[in-house]
């Protein structure tokens, strides 16, 4: 299918955008591009497809473009140069609250907590953000309750996305650790003990915070992942410290790892073609 064609509506809007609240041309126009590269699928979209299917001019598509991968929300194959919507969009749009997959990542939260006991949080990464999509609860009575299903946070602050970071290349990791670290005064980090954090996880292979962002707390993230590529979404559980020591460690990541792989694997297969 032509990728001109399920944008018509869309592109005539924007060609005659009388009707629009002023100084919205330029998001509409991202939207525009945003939902040409997404319509590539994983062959992706080069910039003169992208640039015919909106009609727009080429070096207005690639600022665009470059705007859009500067906050993760478009990838480019260093290989092709061809540009695709992010992956983890479209595990974010699986995730939704309606998705079917989304009760049986639940059932497997559900196994989890009633396993370690504590509470077990799927965390998806959106951008330079991570956002909670599902929690549960654990059997001991006092549960950690500072990560609910919808809460953001900045790439970087927290035990999730130091998971995500330890998947990334160290220039990859870095250059988003730059453009948040402006939002990392409230937890008192800097970017080089947040660097540091990201080598530890790579080492152990899991991020291991001894205190969480909740005074008294501590938190494990393992990254989900599928192969050798960036993580996508992490597993965490998040307890009183003393339900954290450092002998229990091994055990609660074996199984957040053994929930993982199973959750890849429902991952892939819903996004595998058809």
């Amino acid at each position: 299918m032509p990728l001109t064609e399920p944008l018509e509506d869309w592109t005539q809007a924007l060609l005659e955008p009388s009707n629009a609240p002023r100084g919205t041309q330029a998001i509409r126009r991202a939207f525009l591009v945003l939902r040409v590269v997404a319509l590539g699928r994983e062959n992706g979209c080069g910039l003169s497809e992208v640039s015919d299917a909106c009609g727009l001019p080429r070096p207005t598509v690639r600022r665009i473009l470059t705007a859009l991968l500067a906050e993760g929300i478009v990838e480019q194959s260093p290989r092709t140069k061809r540009y695709r919507a992010a992956s983890y969009s479209r595990i974010l749009e699986l995730l939704s609250h309606t998705s079917p997959l989304l009760r049986e990542v639940n059932q497997l939260l559900d196994e989890a907590a009633d396993e370690i006991g504590d509470n077990v949080s799927l965390t998806v990464r959106s951008g330079l953000e991570t956002i909670c999509v599902a929690r549960r609860l654990g059997h001991y009575p006092i549960q950690v309750l500072s990560l609910g299903v919808g809460v953001r946070r900045p790439i970087g602050v927290s035990s999730s996305s130091i998971a995500i970071l330890m998947t990334l290349p160290v220039r990859d990791a870095l250059q988003i650790v730059r453009k948040n670290e402006c939002r990392f005064d409230d937890s008192g980090l800097s970017l080089g003990e947040i660097m540091e954090n990201v080598e530890r996880a790579r080492v152990c292979g899991y991020a291991f915070r001894e205190r969480g962002l909740v005074h008294g707390t501590r938190a494990l993230s393992i990254p989900i992942r599928s192969g050798v590529g960036p993580a996508y979404a992490t597993l965490t559980v998040t307890a009183i410290a003393r339900r954290i020591p450092r002998q229990r460690v091994p055990s609660i990541v074996e199984v957040l790892r053994g929930c993982a792989s199973k959750m890849a694997q429902l991952i892939v297969h819903e996004t595998s073609p058809s």
